[in-house]
């Protein structure tokens, strides 16, 4: 008979069984909805309400990470000031990249996109969220270590990701390099990299995205 009593520092995981057949009709219903999921360049400016993007940040902030350190940091910009400087950085970056710092190769591979480097979307999207690692952490006794930091920030950016979906708004993983310039622009402590800035709110009307397929389930998984 197991004890009532958890173990100091624990409490007992509370766990809701899901039946079989609605385990397969929850998995293929939530493919579905998920494999409609596009990276969206095309914005409309329709505002979102604030409390849906805290609830977006808890949801990413409930991935799992290194030593339950949660290395992350997120910073929503929503002011017009504050999205054009981001957009002027950004392009500025973007500019050489596409001029210099790209190989052959890669720009050969974002011609499917039809991009280049204008990002006029960081200034139409309603909010921009601005993802953090934290290579350590700062507090009163000095520098305290984080582990696995990428990785754990990687999750929750996934999460958010799928959070946004779900809550049927649209999103776009942009990596203008180097980031550099988020930390400065938007006042981060030393300990603060810029790891991801992602657009998000709703997608303009007749908004247009590549004709692409994604792998199928052979070609990217193996059973053992």
């Amino acid at each position: 008979m197991a004890s009532s009593n958890a173990k100091k520092g624990f409490d007992f995981y509370q766990f809701k069984r899901i039946p079989e057949e609605e385990q397969l009709n929850r998995s293929l219903e939530l493919f579905n909805q998920m494999n409609r999921r596009r990276s969206i360049r095309e914005f409309s400016n329709k505002e979102i309400n604030k409390e849906v993007i805290k609830n977006i940040l808890q949801i990413a902030s409930t991935a799992p990470s290194g030593a339950h350190k949660q290395p992350w940091f997120f910073c929503v910009v929503t002011s017009k000031e504050m999205k054009k400087k981001v957009r002027e950085a950004a392009e500025k970056e973007e500019y050489e990249n596409y001029n210099g710092r790209m190989s052959e190769d890669w720009l050969k591979d974002l011609e499917k996109f039809d991009t280049n480097w204008e990002k006029p979307f960081l200034e139409v999207a309603p909010a921009l969220i601005v993802v953090f690692k934290k290579t350590y952490d700062l507090e009163e006794k000095g520098k305290s270590k984080n582990y696995y930091v990428n990785e754990s920030v990687g999750l929750a950016c996934g999460m958010l990701l799928t959070a946004i979906h779900q809550l049927g708004l649209v999103s776009l993983t942009h990596t203008p390099s180097p980031l550099n310039f988020l930390s400065k622009l938007l006042k981060r402590p030393e300990n603060e990299k810029p790891f991801l800035l992602i657009p998000i709110g709703y997608p303009a009307e007749n908004a247009q995205v590549p004709r692409l397929k994604r792998k199928k389930l052979n070609e990217i998984a193996s059973f053992y």
